[in-house]
């Protein structure tokens, strides 16, 4: 029998992903979900507890109630401010201890997996359970870039590798050589969206998603799917290029219909 997988759920389709993962597999599984951020939807019918952010305290003991040795933490979650946090003691507790490793998204990532691991729970990747979502090398659908495309590609490769060195972001929106934007706090799809505003005439610009240099990546592998296929292709980007092996491609074969389908190229680039 598997260990008992403990499912930290944040946004996004991820943690619904690996409940149909564990059933079709037979593997036991506890859903912990933040409420304002994990979808109720899917996790109706799943053996979970809800908890609000600011109450960290209570990870630990309803993980460990629930009989979990093995937590994987699957979608975003919006950081919030203090104020809307309230959090309980034990989290100021912890941000505390955290100090300095909390102010960077990475650099908190790792603080909160050395948590879990401090406290005996083996720390794994979604890709440890969905390793059909890891991106390969090469095209996704019929399109595939041109010279522009690949030179805008190699330009925001070189960028995002900057930007995530100091852990500001994994994203950024390159057009004929010029940076459009980049990703901070705001995610990839207001990126997207506030890049929609700066595009130049021409060939459309291409979104780079690529995971930081020393990346924690247990927590937080960029992840890129249909939405954000349409978020581009309405923003007039003409394609997605991501780290083979470094990003989770959600629905491959989805998102290789929904890029012919909108004429954008979504390609797999090695490290």
């Amino acid at each position: 029998m598997p260990a008992k997988l403990g499912i930290v759920a944040g946004g996004g389709t991820l943690p619904a992903r690996l409940i149909e993962a564990c059933r079709a597999r037979g593997r036991p599984f506890h859903v912990l979900a933040f409420r304002d951020h994990a979808d109720p939807a899917p996790l109706a019918d799943a053996p979970a507890d809800w908890i609000r952010l600011g109450e960290a305290g209570g990870v630990v003991e309803l993980l460990r109630r629930a009989g979990v040795s093995e937590v994987v933490m699957a979608g975003p979650i919006r950081r919030p401010s203090l104020a809307e946090l309230r959090p309980d003691w034990r989290t100021v507790r912890l941000v505390a201890r955290l100090g300095a490793h909390s102010i960077g998204d990475d650099g908190l990532l790792r603080a909160v997996v050395r948590e879990f691991e401090i406290e005996g729970f083996r720390v794994i990747g979604i890709n440890d359970v969905l390793d059909d979502l890891v991106a390969t090398i090469g095209p996704y659908g019929r399109i595939e870039p041109d010279e522009q495309g690949w030179d805008d590609v190699r330009r925001g490769v070189s960028v995002a590798r900057a930007l995530g060195a100091v852990d500001v972001g994994q994203s950024v929106v390159v057009q004929q050589g010029l940076v459009l934007g980049v990703e901070a706090i705001e995610g990839t799809d207001a990126l997207i969206a506030r890049c929609a505003a700066l595009k130049r005439e021409g060939p459309g610009g291409v979104l780079v998603k690529l995971p930081k240099p020393g990346q924690e990546r247990r927590a937080d592998l960029p992840t890129v799917g249909v939405a954000t296929l349409r978020n581009a292709a309405a923003a007039g980007l003409r394609g997605i290029a991501v780290e083979a092996g470094g990003t989770l491609v959600v629905g491959r074969d989805e998102v290789a219909a929904a890029a012919d389908e909108l004429g954008l190229f979504v390609i797999g680039v090695a490290p």
